[in-house]
């Protein structure tokens, strides 16, 4: 098969097309044709050498695809073969074929494009088990989320509305945020013409809000604290700016703050299969009847993955950056 697989860690230019022996489905696991396949900031960092795949996952990155079953392993049901699917899958996204444990992928309805659903298994898995989840957001909470015009971040707002929170972001321009608030964003904030920290509070009326999900680190985490209310959660989920913060332990004892965070792609498959069920009961009804649609940027060929890469580490995307492969 067609795959993109660096031999060496570099820059977007190490994204060429090879090939690659197409890969077989174990117990409990299918085989995927992918049509298309999410670009995601792990798979970025992947490329550059700073974040390896764990043991056992192929060495192609890529961590969401959408196709359809061609083959299945032992124990899974004949019926999943020929379903269109879209999963959560360890690596090897970039690529014609992937594998995919049967219990991590979710049925593509009609309506949904394969672009669109590549662009949700990441996102979703993502935001619902930190704000959901760790976070345990309530109907009525207020959420903050940085990079509010990125996979994540459009996630997030679209999660939001559907489930009950008011969703206030940051973003790096007046357009970003102009589009984050026709998005449904309740307010967003321009992090590079004004203090997102008085903005919030100045939107709260100096409450502040539930939950923080940052993607940011190093010193943005001080200024979250900032942010929060009493019994305010902060979940982070990436460090951009750095994995050390300096923490005023007197405000989290004094306002009752908690700080959590998680990483997905290295949980292990009961996990993700657990976190899947609860997204095809609580979630994917919404998909299926059309009131959840992931943000798209742009697509691109597979053979221009290099291009993709680009786009995202530019950070003028909009929404989810998706490689087609097939359809």
């Amino acid at each position: 098969m067609t795959a993109i697989d660096p031999e060496a860690a570099g820059g977007p230019e190490v994204l060429v097309p090879t090939r690659r022996p197409t890969p077989r489905p174990g117990a409990g696991e299918v085989l995927i044709r992918i049509a298309a396949a999410g670009v995601n900031r792990p798979d970025v960092m992947q490329r550059q050498g700073l974040y390896p795949p764990p043991p056992g996952a192929p060495s192609i990155p890529g961590l969401e695809v959408a196709g359809e079953v061609v083959a299945i392993g032992e124990g899974v049901g004949p019926e999943l073969l020929g379903q269109p699917v879209c999963a959560l899958i360890g690596g090897g996204g970039y690529a014609e074929y992937a594998v995919a444990v049967a219990e991590h992928c979710l049925p593509v309805p009609n309506g949904l494009s394969m672009v669109q659903a590549a662009a949700l298994p990441e996102t979703l898995f993502t935001v619902w088990t930190n704000v959901f989840e760790r976070a345990y957001a309530r109907e009525g909470e207020t959420l903050l989320v940085h990079g509010g015009t990125s996979g994540i971040g459009t996630m997030a707002i679209l999660l939001g509305k559907l489930f009950g929170l008011t969703v206030i972001v940051t973003a790096g321009s007046d357009d970003k945020c102009a589009a984050a608030e026709k998005l449904g964003a309740a307010r967003a904030i321009n992090y590079r013409t004004g203090d997102f920290v008085e903005a919030v509070q100045a939107f709260t009326g100096g409450k502040g809000v539930d939950i923080v999900l940052d993607m940011v680190g190093g010193d943005y985490v001080p200024r979250n604290l900032k942010c929060l209310g009493e019994e305010g959660r902060h979940v982070s989920i990436a460090v951009q700016r750095g994995a050390k913060a300096e923490i005023p332990l007197w405000e989290v004892m004094r306002r009752r703050l908690i700080l959590t965070g998680s990483t997905l792609r290295g949980r292990d498959a009961e996990f993700k299969a657990m976190v899947a069920d609860e997204l095809a009961r609580i979630v994917w009804p919404h998909v299926e009847e059309g009131r959840l649609r992931p943000v798209i940027d742009r697509s691109f060929p597979l053979v221009q993955a290099a291009d993709a890469h680009r786009r995202m580490e530019a950070g003028d995307h909009m929404g989810k950056i998706v490689l087609t492969i097939g359809e």
